[in-house]
């Protein structure tokens, strides 16, 4: 009887095992957390733990490894949480069956790396404890069989291969490089392959399926460069047998987002790059042997036999899935559209691809969907809050090899409802454009690579993006007045009315233009000797009449005054006047005709006429007039502020008692106006 294909999934109140194409059915009887036969739903097993978080199983099925969050007894020791349970224990309940169904015990507190190891063929399992990898006897898991002691070690890989070897990696500590170690068990006499590198916090190690070469993808905490946020990636390629190691050059900046392995184990996918990313095969030599298009991507897998490969971009990204035919020389079958989808994988038989939306990423829209290979949704379930799915594990050499693109299935009901429901766009919605740049052709700054844009350059800077794909051109730094700087290999200096005119207004070109004849003016008028000449370019001229001594020597007051200096009192109205006669007529003495012959090179005007000098004697309004003139006006500002009393009282306004005093002294003030001779 022929294994059908089937899928398990688990929601927060059931778990249900589904019979896939072409029947898309659900398995009934298969409704409690118990070892199943997912064939036909009968009961195997019922494990006697509670509380479980994590289980797995071994790579021939034989065993199951659970794993409870870390407790203590009453006597405050550890209980061991992680526990080796074999699948055909009966249904006998107690004491009895657990003594009986549990094969190992061991205490784990930590849940990352929580899970047993096996080899292929179930023959060793091992686990990472503190500077030592312990091996154990499938049989036996009460007694370490060997002990491979590596000092500072904290993640390990066995190879799945035939040839029974472990990857162990030891990060950087003290100044010392990261390292990769590859053993042959249970020779640990030495390590058969080794790399050392530096930038590596924390490693995936990635085997072939068999075994013969390991991809090692190095990461980085925090990025010293300041390119990223999320550290920095690298990766290495080391053979089993100590052959070949090198590190994977990639030609596009960015972080490495996934890398696999074709099921041949002869090639290996990367997708690498700032987006949109790069897709790249690469041989067991790291030698890229292929490069796809450009776009959104961050996922790369390949079907079971091989044949297909499948890249596509999940996360933040839109969800679109490319489906490559690798027999056809890398000849693109669909683009397939799968939003918000959290999970994505082949079937067994590489016909079918499944795609789910889970909780707690994304706890609206959760549902399984089930698409051909050649593009057709051929299955859809909604779920409530679905929170793990996936394929039951097939060999794919239990598959007959068939054309998996025809004939092409007939999908299921669910799906022709679902898309039904789904409203296919009149017109594509494109990117938001402002209503000032619509029906214009998209300036290369906000493009993307693949559309023709420029490629993103990362200047190292976090906060600060400007240059190549900013707003604009990246700015350079100007001095009002100054001219531009010469650009870097280049000695002319840039016309600035040819590199910006095309993207200023008009009243910011108009404004420039006027800027440009002004400084063009004053060139010309200094050319023709026009305008004078600052006061320094004159060597022995007089100082500028424009400004007293008092303002010139301001700084040499200043310099006194912290030293102590104390400044006479200013000079009054009158003296000051004087003296600024006296200081105009030192300015401007009569000159003769020789020693007016040439100033700057440049000869005067002669006049026809001689004529005399204009008065230029200033007459303040307050120094005319005799003393009895002053007391006249003084009388009348008096007067004048009593009858501006009065006309506030009248309208209501109370007085103050000194304002009131002064009212009565109006007849005083008029007396003495009369004495003075001034009538009205």
């Amino acid at each position: 009887m022929a294994v059908p294909t089937q899928f398990a999934y688990r929601t927060s109140k059931i778990i249900g095992v589904v019979d896939a194409g072409p029947v898309y059915q659900p398995l009934s009887g298969f409704i409690r957390v118990t070892v199943s036969d997912a064939s036909v739903g009968h009961v195997i097993a019922t494990l006697p733990a509670e509380n479980v978080f994590e289980l797995g199983f071994s790579p021939l099925g034989s065993f199951i490894i659970t794993w409870q969050r870390p407790s203590k007894d009453d006597n405050g020791d550890a209980i061991k949480n992680l526990k080796v349970w074999t699948v055909l224990g009966g249904e006998t309940s107690g004491t009895e069956a657990d003594e009986r169904t549990v094969v190992g015990r061991f205490v784990q507190k930590s849940q990352t790396g929580w899970n047993l190891q096996y080899t292929f063929d179930e023959q060793y399992c091992a686990r990472v404890v503190t500077n030592e990898i312990q091996f154990y006897r499938s049989e036996d898991l009460g007694t370490v069989w060997n002990r491979l002691r590596v000092e500072g070690v904290s993640d390990f890989a066995v190879s799945p291969g035939k040839n029974h070897a472990i990857a162990v990696f030891v990060p950087e500590r003290k100044g010392q490089p990261a390292a990769v170690k590859v053993y042959n068990v249970p020779e640990f006499a030495g390590p058969v392959s080794q790399k050392n590198f530096f930038k590596g916090d924390k490693v995936q190690l990635k085997w072939n399926s068999e075994g013969t070469t390991l991809i090692v993808l190095a990461q980085t905490e925090v990025d010293k460069s300041g390119k990223s946020y999320y550290g920095e990636t690298t990766l290495y390629l080391l053979s089993a047998n100590g052959g070949f190691d090198s590190r994977i050059e990639l030609d596009k900046d960015g972080p490495i987002h996934d890398v696999t392995w074709s099921p041949n184990s002869k090639e290996f996918g990367v997708v690498y790059g700032y987006m949109p990313a790069k897709t790249t095969i690469f041989d067991t030599r790291a030698k890229a042997t292929h490069s796809f298009a450009l776009g959104p991507r961050n996922t790369i897998h390949f079907s079971p036999h091989g044949r297909f490969v499948l890249v596509a971009g999940f996360g933040n990204l839109a969800g679109q899935m490319d489906i490559y035919d690798l027999e056809k020389n890398y000849q693109k079958i669909c683009t397939i559209e799968a939003s918000n989808a959290s999970v994505c994988e082949f079937s067994p038989d590489g016909k079918h691809i499944l795609t789910a939306t889970t909780s707690p990423r994304l706890r609206v829209d959760n549902g399984v969907r089930i698409w051909h290979v050649g593009g057709g949704l051929m299955y859809n379930e909604n779920l409530q809050e679905l929170y793990h799915v996936t394929w039951r594990p097939q060999s794919p050499t239990t598959e007959p090899i068939e054309d998996p693109l025809h004939p092409v299935p007939t999908p299921h009901a669910s799906a022709l409802e679902y898309l039904g429901t789904v409203k296919t766009p009149s017109k594509p919605a494109g990117a938001y454009r402002p209503p000032g740049a619509r029906g214009q052709v998209t300036p290369l700054a906000f493009k993307r690579e693949d559309e023709g844009g420029a490629a993103y350059v990362s200047n190292g800077s976090l906060s600060l993006g400007i240059g190549v794909n900013g707003f604009g051109k990246p700015r350079r730094r100007e001095v009002p007045g100054a001219e531009l700087a010469p650009e870097e290999g280049n000695g002319t200096t840039s016309n600035p009315a040819v590199d910006g005119d095309e993207q200023l207004s008009k009243a910011a070109l108009k404004n420039k233009k006027k800027r440009e004849s002004k400084k063009a003016k004053d060139a010309a008028e200094k050319a023709t000797g026009l305008t004078p000449a600052p006061e320094k370019s004159l060597p022995g001229a007089f100082p500028s009449p424009s400004r007293s001594p008092e303002r010139r020597d301001r700084k040499g007051h200043e310099r006194n005054r912290s030293r102590g200096y104390v400044e006479p009192r200013p000079q009054s109205r009158p003296d000051r006047r004087d003296a600024r006669r006296a200081h105009d007529h030192q300015l401007h003495p009569k000159t003769p005709p020789a020693a007016t012959a040439k100033i700057n090179g440049v000869a005067p005007l002669k006049a026809t006429k001689e004529s005399p000098p204009p008065d230029v004697t200033v007459t303040s309004p307050g120094s005319a007039g005799t003393p009895q003139d002053k007391k006249t006006r003084a009388l009348l500002k008096k007067l004048r502020a009593i009858d501006d009393l009065k006309m506030r009282r009248a309208g209501g306004e109370k007085l103050e008692g000194t304002q009131i005093k002064k009212m009565d002294t109006e007849d005083e003030v008029r007396n003495e106006l009369e004495a003075l001779g001034w009538n009205e």
